[in-house]
Order: C-alpha cells, then sequence, then structure tokens
C-alpha cells in the first residue's frame, strides 16, 4: 500500500475483532436457534410448505446479496477510516487514493475469506470511493446527466425526476445516522450546519447544484433532502425551440424585446424552468453592457464578459451576519450596472426591483412565483404589501405598470413538459387596473394515447405595444409574426 496515505500506527483489518461477513456466493445459512428453514415459506398470498415461484426465489436472494454487500461496505469503510491517513487526502490524486482503497479493502476481504467476483468487487470499490471522497449513495444519481433533480424522504426512499417525471430509485442509505453524515459533509463545507435547534439548510455543492435539507425533529419520517442539479451545459435559445418549449417567431420576439431593453419577468411554478428560460432570454444581452446578478443560490450562467455576480448569505450561528437580497440589489445600484438580474423575487427587495427597472437600468430581469400573467402581477402587489410600505393600490400597479414591461409565463405541463404558455405586455393603467394584452400563447388541443399532451404555440392576432420601439432599434419585425394559426 502507499504509506503516505496509511497511518503510521494502523490498527489491524476489523476481521479480527468482528465476525466475519459472510461470502456473496455463499446460501444463506439456517438461524442458530433453530433448524433449516425456507426463506420464502410464508410469502403474502402463500401457504406453509407451498414451493415458492423461481422469480420469487431470485428477488429474494438478490435481495439477500444486496444486504450482505451493505453490510460488507460497512465493515469496508470503518476499515479504511482506521487505515487512512485522512490528513494526506487533501494533497493525493483520484488515482493514487483509488488504488489505496483497493489495496486496503483487498486485504480486509482477505482477512475475512470472501471472494467477490469482478464486477462485484468494482462496484464495491467504487461505492467506498463516493462514500470516502463523494457524497455516497448520491453520487451515482449526481453524475448521471438524465436526472434533474434528486428527492429523498428518509433513508430508504430516493426519488429521482427525470424528463419532467418522478420515480423511485433501488439506492439506499444503510440508516438515518448514514445520511445524516452526508449532509453534514455537505454543509460544513459550505461553513453551515444543521441540527435540532436549526433543522434545515440552503447550501450549494461543489459543482453548483442547489442543496435543501430538513432534519429530524421536523422531518417525521426521516430526513428531507432536495437536490436542483446544475446543468454543466446551459440550454441556449435554439435548444429550447429544438425541444419544443417556444416558436422561432417567440424566439424572434423575445430577442427584440431583450435587446430593445424591455423590463422583463418570468413568472411560473417551481420547476417550471423560469431559471432555464432567464438563462436563456439573457443571451440576447450585449456584450458590451455590465450585467450584475443576484440570486440566493447562484445558478445563472452568463456568458457576457462583463458579469458582477453576487449571492445572498445566512445568519451565523449567532444569529447575525446574515446578508439579503435587498442588501446586495441597493448596494448593486451603486455599482453602475447597465441591467440587474435578480434569480428570484419574493419579498421586500420587490421595491428595489421596481425602482431599479424605474430609474435608469432599462433591461433588468427577475423570476416570480405564479400561475398566469395576471397573478404575476397581484403576487407583485402582494410582496409590495407585505414590505411593509403604505402606499394607495392604485399608486402600487402604477408603479407596477411603469416599471415592467413584459411577462413571459413558464409551466411544466402533467405530461412533464416545459413550456412558454404565455408572453404577456404590460401596457400602461385603465383607471385603477393594470391593461395587459397576450401576445403568444399555447394552445391545448388534446391528449395523446401515451399520455403526451398535444397542442400549439400561437399569436394572438395582437400587434404588439412596443413595435415602433422594435423598429427604432433596427428589429423590424414581419407583421407576419402575429398572425394567429387558422383553426384546422
Amino acid at each position: 500500500m502507499f504509506s503516505r496515505y496509511k497511518k503510521s500506527a494502523a490498527p489491524q483489518p476489523a476481521a479480527s475483532t468482528t465476525a466475519p461477513v459472510k461470502s456473496l456466493h455463499e446460501a444463506p445459512a439456517a438461524p442458530a436457534s433453530g433448524g433449516p428453514r425456507s426463506l420464502v415459506s410464508r410469502r403474502p398470498g402463500g401457504q406453509p410448505g407451498v414451493q415458492p415461484s423461481a422469480q420469487a426465489i431470485a428477488a429474494d436472494k438478490e435481495r439477500k446479496r444486496k444486504e450482505r454487500m451493505s453490510e460488507l461496505k460497512v465493515e469496508l469503510h470503518k476499515s479504511l477510516l482506521d487505515n487512512l491517513n485522512l490528513a494526506a487526502l487533501e494533497s493525493a490524486t483520484e488515482a493514487d487514493l483509488r488504488q489505496e482503497i483497493v489495496s486496503i479493502s483487498t486485504e480486509v476481504l482477505e482477512g475475512m475469506s470472501i471472494v467477490l467476483n469482478k464486477e462485484e468487487r468494482s462496484t464495491l470499490f467504487q461505492e467506498l470511493y463516493d462514500e470516502v471522497m463523494g457524497l455516497g449513495p448520491l453520487e451515482p444519481l449526481l453524475k448521471d446527466e438524465t436526472v434533474n433533480d434528486i428527492l429523498v424522504n428518509g433513508p430508504q426512499q430516493i426519488f429521482v425526476e427525470r424528463d419532467g417525471k418522478l420515480t423511485l430509485t433501488d439506492i439506499t442509505f444503510k440508516d438515518e445516522r448514514h445520511l445524516l453524515r452526508i449532509i453534514d459533509k455537505i454543509v460544513s463545507a459550505v461553513g453551515r450546519r444543521v441540527d435540532e435547534s436549526n433543522p434545515y439548510v440552503d447550501a450549494r455543492l461543489a459543482d453548483g447544484s442547489r442543496f435543501n435539507a430538513m432534519v429530524p425533529p421536523i422531518a417525521v419520517d426521516g430526513s428531507l433532502v432536495s437536490i436542483r442539479k446544475f446543468k454543466k451545459e446551459k440550454l441556449g435559445v435554439d435548444d429550447l425551440v429544438k425541444f419544443g418549449a417556444f416558436t422561432e417567431e417567440m424566439a424572434a420576439y423575445l430577442q427584440a424585446a431583450v435587446s430593445t431593453r424591455l423590463n422583463v419577468i418570468v413568472s411560473g411554478g417551481t420547476g417550471s424552468g423560469k431559471t432555464t428560460t432567464l438563462n436563456a432570454l439573457s443571451s440576447f444581452i450585449d456584450n458590451a453592457e455590465r450585467i450584475l446578478t443576484i440570486e440566493d443560490t447562484a445558478e445563472l450562467q452568463l456568458q457576457q464578459v462583463h458579469v458582477g455576480r453576487m449571492e445572498s448569505r445566512p445568519a451565523n450561528v449567532e444569529g447575525k451576519g446574515a446578508v439579503t437580497q435587498r442588501d446586495c440589489l441597493r448596494n448593486a445600484l451603486r455599482m453602475r450596472p447597465d441591467r440587474i438580474i435578480v434569480g428570484e423575487t419574493r419579498g421586500e427587495e420587490v421595491i428595489d426591483m421596481l425602482q431599479a427597472m424605474n430609474t435608469g437600468h432599462d433591461g433588468s430581469m427577475t423570476t416570480i412565483h405564479a400561475n398566469s400573467a395576471r397573478d404575476g402581477v397581484s403576487r407583485l402587489e402582494n410582496m409590495i404589501a407585505m414590505a411593509g410600505i403604505e402606499m394607495p393600490i392604485k399608486a402600487v400597479r402604477a408603479q407596477i405598470a411603469s416599471a415592467v414591461n413584459l411577462i413571459v409565463q413558464a409551466s411544466r405541463l402533467q405530461d412533464g413538459s416545459r413550456r412558454m404558455v404565455s408572453i404577456t405586455e404590460i401596457t400602461g393603467m385603465e383607471g385603477d387596473v393594470i391593461s395587459m394584452q397576450e401576445i403568444f400563447r399555447y394552445e391545448r388541443l388534446g391528449l395523446a394515447p401515451d399520455g403526451k399532451i398535444i397542442g400549439r404555440f400561437t399569436a394572438t392576432g395582437v400587434r404588439s405595444h412596443f413595435a415602433e420601439r422594435f423598429r427604432q432599434w433596427g428589429f423590424d419585425l414581419p407583421a407576419s409574426i402575429y398572425e394567429p394559426i387558422a383553426a384546422e
């Protein structure tokens, strides 16, 4: 073994002090207290003495193999912690560390007289590496490019979202202590903590993925973990058009809107693709502009040259040191930005955001949680009220109508697909009401036998209120993009 990674006074392998784990290829032994008995003699719906089916025998054998593999992994992990010089691992290369894990684990397996085939050994060594250097059982899911979200409901239930659909995986933690150890490993790496006195936490993984956890006693049936994976390759406008999120005509309109510095709000529910849409819209911003982004958890991936990124910070253990989005936004106004992009507006920072939009920072963008454009305006009104600002409702609405030009509504449909279901302009005030006009919408036409939603994007026939502005800025959009699709 590599002596530089091994403790100088390493204890003997765990096999000398613990009962040996049975070979994965041995048949299950009879209980110590009695004679041999069938492992599946009393199955639901079956009677004693009835021979189980071959499928049931195979399933039971696989279950027991996984249990023995899990027990073996625990023993080997203990041996690694006893033998590895963890302080020296910081400077170790991945190849050296993997070789060290293989070497120590092989010694322990030989001491236990356990024989594994090549596939089992490879799987076991990879899982041990993930335990030591990664996030244990979650590591394969983090590496899986098809997984968008990882949702953990206690140690025995791990769900993933693929293509908008949730599925239960066969991956589990050994117990609640194992899950808590992984959670603590994540949050301690970013200087945060989670325990009974502070039972929930937001953090960011090393790759930028958003992490949230809630632990007992607040989480009743075991710790709850949610991981929104960070996309290494951001989706551009062309990609979203290809995936059917919106059409080329809508893309041309949005390019004109962003380039001519309209203030845009992306509205939608959780997981509807608001941040993805905001990223795509930001690609239309000119490279010469200074952009400042403000987020609770940094997710935006802007490709421009001149970008300043800010991230809010929660209070420390003493309840001090918090830096809110509103603090960042106020400071951003003193940093000569051309545009301000707020990852998500959900509280009192809405006041500063609207004032920024009204005072020379045209082209600013943000996202809000709402189910429609009209609901989005109501949400803005409610957030202003929650901020404790005493203003007449007409003055509040006049502020919103003056600041916000465009609301883009994103939605995740029941089949898991994400669509830009509406693009709505705010045109001003009519009495006490904010006047709005929808330019594009998504029409649902039916449901396919496989559960996929059948629909189409269409213009509403209303010409853009900003058409003259577009023309003056060099975006003379053809009148045909505003023509609705004829009914079939």
